[in-house]
């Protein structure tokens, strides 16, 4: 929150007042989508990063890893603003295939000969 709130206050300064948007342009306006798509590749190009990347998968990204580590739908459904639970199970269903697979190569105790 502390960043957010040094942004906000900076945007304030050089734009003479708060303007109604987090990400703005120079002149305090709202960005385009468009202009978000192409920063996005541009920012994955600069990382090597070779599959076509969308904005949409900087939030897939986030919920699944935030599920792996809080092992909460309801958070990463209140994260995410879904309004249906449903919405938010494709989620579990990678994290449950990631489970599946640590089961999978876990290794069973050997038995003890008498």
């Amino acid at each position: 929150m502390t960043l957010l709130r040094k942004w906000r206050e900076r945007q304030a300064r050089e734009l003479e007042g708060s303007p109604g948007h987090v990400f703005t342009t120079l002149d305090g306006k709202a960005v385009s989508p468009r202009y978000v798509q192409q920063m996005v590749k541009r920012y994955a190009s600069k990382a090597g990063i070779t599959k076509d990347p969308h904005p949409h998968s900087l939030r897939h990204s986030f919920a699944t890893d935030f599920l792996r580590e809080t092992r909460n739908v309801r958070e990463v459904q209140k994260a995410l603003g879904h309004a249906n639970p449903a919405t938010t199970q494709i989620y579990t269903h990678i994290v449950d295939e990631e489970l599946e697979e640590a089961l999978k190569s876990f290794r069973q105790p050997q038995e003890v000969a008498a």
